[in-house]
């Protein structure tokens, strides 16, 4: 029998796939080719959100970043189209922007949404929980043949509108990928809308601040800028303003112009004869530009009023019927000490409508009277009387004019300074110091004490200090 030899293949032989290399190699293309797909559309949203933060970061103009957001919306979601739709302060509901790359779709769209939004604007009661009901009707009118997705608009967790998402692909699939895009764009759409109102509010306030400043310096110019020259006098006065535009008020005023005119110097300096002059102090019950421009309006009238020649409870008295109307219209009413020195005789006749009374320190008993007549808020009542008051000065009286700003001063421990403290502190001043001046600044400085440093006071205070000279 003869033996028949077996032929063995080589190990290796045995794994080698029929079809050649290609069979091994194709899945390792497929997926490298996955990958790059996969960086290519990472780029292009990363890009596509770069682009829109850059927009939000550069343009001044809202809208135009809102013209971006559906473009961007639809790239970054691979949509067909999207649409911005915003609620507006006065509850109507607006189609701000609206993107798709079918022109034919997007007319059938704008055409739903434009429908749906006006039905609803002429809803008065609309309101941001209307939303839902809006969704549901766009749903509606675009029908089964247009996917439609949305996420809302946040500005301070209210509800500012929503961003629309639209595709006719039947093979569209909402994943959570495209979901997280759609809000990433609806927040940087949120910080565009806040960024816009702020940038408003800070011009409003730049604009305000602006006409405070005016009207500050007008009120400082209204205030007399320098005492008046009366012959045996000295005066001083200063008014420190809570804000910028203050309720308070003071003036000297000539009560015969024609006089003074005559009495001036060769360069028109005014000399200090006997020309009698009124010294007046007020407070418009509010504080800001309101009573600011009511000091303003009372400055004015009383000054004409003075050219009258009339006493001066006559004086308030006309003020008040004139000033009536325009006070009761602005629920505001003003205080008021009138007062009329006359060098002649050294007597101060005065009146007073409601206003805090003056303090007299005699120089000879070294005691303190209030100087006080009966009378009414100015704008309280269009018939009120004011009486008239006189007293004789002497040589070294001094007559302190205060608003209640000093007295209604409050400590850290809410206490208030009130009249007594002011009486205790006027009587010190004016054995220490040897001038008007510096019995004001001593004045000041205790009400700065009492409240401590760094306490700001809400009201504003004004002081006046008149001195009858002493006799040489």
């Amino acid at each position: 029998m003869t033996a028949v030899p077996i032929h063995r293949q080589p190990p290796f032989a045995q794994n080698t796939p029929t079809c050649g290399l290609k069979t091994d190699t194709t899945p390792v293309f497929a997926l490298k080719e996955l990958v790059a797909n996969l960086y290519r559309e990472q780029n292009k949203i990363q890009n596509l959100l770069s682009s829109l933060g850059f927009a939000l970061r550069s343009f001044n103009n809202l809208n135009q970043f809102l013209e971006l957001t559906p473009l961007m919306t639809a790239r970054v979601t691979d949509a067909d189209g999207s649409a911005l739709i915003l609620y507006k302060a006065n509850g109507q509901v607006s189609l701000e922007q609206l993107h798709c790359q079918n022109h034919q779709i997007e007319s059938e769209i704008q055409e739903v949404l434009t429908r749906v939004i006006n039905q609803a604007n002429s809803n008065a009661s609309v309101t941001r929980t209307l939303a839902v009901s809006l969704d549901e009707q766009i749903r509606h009118g675009m029908g089964t043949k247009i996917r439609l997705y949305n996420t809302p608009i946040l500005v301070k967790n209210i509800e500012r509108g929503r961003l629309y998402v639209f595709s006719t692909n039947p093979q569209y699939i909402w994943t959570q990928t495209r979901r997280r895009l759609l809000q990433l764009v609806a927040d940087q759409t949120a910080v565009a809308i806040a960024n816009n109102e702020l940038t408003v509010e800070l011009r409003s306030k730049e604009r305000q601040d602006r006409e405070l400043e005016i009207a500050s310096d007008i009120q400082l110019r209204l205030l007399p800028r320098k005492y008046p020259s009366i012959h045996g006098v000295k005066l001083a006065a200063h008014c420190q303003t809570a804000n910028r535009v203050g309720g308070d008020y003071y003036d000297f005023i000539p009560t015969n112009y024609d006089q003074l005119l005559q009495d001036q110097d060769s360069q028109g300096q005014a000399l200090a004869h006997c020309v009698p002059w009124s010294i007046v102090i007020g407070d418009v019950m509010g504080k800001g530009v309101p009573a600011g421009l009511i000091m303003t309006m009372t400055r004015g009238m009383l000054r004409a009023e003075v050219l009258n020649r009339n006493s001066p409870g006559q004086i308030l008295q006309h003020l008040n019927r004139v000033m009536y109307a325009d006070l009761e219209n602005s629920n505001r009413f003003v205080t008021l000490f009138y007062s009329e020195y006359d060098p002649k005789t050294c007597i101060l006749s005065f009146s007073n409508a409601a206003h805090n009374p003056p303090l007299r320190w005699q120089y000879a008993t070294q005691e303190i009277e209030r100087l006080d007549t009966e009378g009414m808020l100015i704008g309280l009542d269009p018939n009120s009387e004011y009486g008239d008051g006189q007293v004789q000065l002497t040589p070294g009286d001094i007559v302190l004019y205060y608003t209640d700003g000093l007295t209604d001063a409050v400590n850290l421990k809410g206490d208030r300074f009130n009249e007594d403290n002011l009486i205790v502190a006027f009587q010190a001043a004016c054995h220490e110091c040897d001038s008007p001046q510096s019995i004001l600044n001593y004045l000041f400085k205790a009400v700065e004490q009492f409240i401590g440093t760094g306490n700001n006071n809400s009201d504003d205070m004004t002081l006046v200090v008149m001195q009858v000279e002493l006799l040489e």
